[in-house]
């Protein structure tokens, strides 16, 4: 046996694995850190803070979708907002059809409608996001310029079909009995509050949270999904179908928007048709801030909008309008990549 052979295994153990970037996460902390002193209340520092991070995890929640699709197929979904309104409309029907279950104070009686919401909000979504994938957006895979005039025309086209079912009128969605109100706790000698659906909705974000990165991360399928990014025909060599992996990425993601588009529906308490456009915006500077194509980095730039908005809000109401640009240009002055850029971008 050779030396070379004998110092391999040590070689190979010698190799460093890839370090954590903890630096997003400390501006996050910072953030929080320098609103403190802003708000003066520690009390209400901490409901604010609070408030902002469930905030953050709703829009977690709708921006997965996105970064899900254009991290691991490349595409530029500006239709995304159709899945959104989709969503939050399901939302208005089932609660309709079950109001009886969210009058009650009963809290397992009003998870089972939201629960439903959420379940049918994701299937339909999910049908609705493998006929968009099939009809418009794979004539234009690799082609990012159609893909946003192509993805643009069918969010447009799908706003006018849901004013033809949902009519043209904002919806109001009453908040499930149970979840209305708020949790109090001691804050030094003041006390600061939680809403309740902000904790439900905080439980679900973290949920799609686990979910994705195990997916991604501790799965074949999600290995397979990273591997045809990379080398599409080579995994396709192995045997493996990837324009079927790659439509169900979209299903997925498209169904993430459904989901994410119920639970903001009844955060807002009501709907109107541009619900998803007005959304959009606020996504795809979550999904810039982040890195295109980064789940951590939505999830860090998810929490960052929603901290400054509350912030802001709070201590200086006419600049909430202009932070979330503000912090995109910041970060980009910073990261011209995002928090988290994705190397093969």
């Amino acid at each position: 046996m050779t030396t070379t052979a004998l110092t391999a295994p040590a070689a190979a153990a010698a190799v460093p694995m890839a370090s954590f970037d903890w630096k997003p996460v400390a501006l996050v902390l910072g953030l929080m850190l320098a609103g403190w002193p802003l708000v003066g209340s520690t009390s209400t520092w901490l409901t604010l803070t609070l408030a902002g991070l469930a905030m953050g995890m709703i829009i977690f929640i709708i921006a997965s979708g996105l970064t899900l699709v254009f991290g691991l197929m490349d595409v530029l979904n500006f239709g995304h907002g159709v899945f959104i309104a989709l969503g939050a409309y399901l939302a208005t029907s089932v609660f309709a059809v079950m109001s009886g279950w969210t009058t009650s104070p009963e809290l397992w009686r009003n998870l089972v409608p939201l629960f439903v919401t959420m379940l049918v909000a994701m299937s339909l979504a999910a049908a609705v996001g493998w006929a968009f994938e099939r009809v418009l957006v794979r004539p234009v895979y690799g082609q990012h310029l159609k893909q946003i005039l192509i993805t643009m025309g069918g969010m447009i086209i799908g706003e006018e079909l849901i004013k033809v079912i949902w009519g043209t009128t904002p919806i109001t969605i009453e908040m499930p009995e149970a979840l209305r109100g708020v949790v109090t706790f001691a804050a030094g000698t003041d006390m600061a509050a939680f809403e309740k659906y902000r904790i439900f909705a905080t439980l679900v974000g973290l949920g799609v949270l686990a979910l994705m990165l195990f997916t991604l991360n501790r799965t074949k399928l999600g290995l397979l999904i990273r591997a045809g990014v990379q080398d599409r025909e080579m995994v396709e060599a192995l045997g493996y179908r990837i324009r079927r992996l790659f439509v169900g990425v979209f299903v997925a993601g498209s169904a993430l928007a459904g989901l994410g588009g119920a639970l903001w529906g009844v955060y807002q308490h009501g709907v109107l048709p541009q619900i998803g456009s007005h959304v959009n915006v606020l996504i795809f500077i979550v999904i810039i801030v982040g890195g295109l194509g980064s789940t951590m980095g939505c999830l860090i730039g998810a929490l960052l909008i929603g901290l400054l908005a509350n912030y802001t809000g709070f201590v200086a109401p006419k600049v909430a309008m202009f932070s979330n640009i503000g912090l995109m240009v910041l970060v980009l002055l910073w990261r011209p990549q995002g928090l988290y850029p994705v190397a093969n971008r």
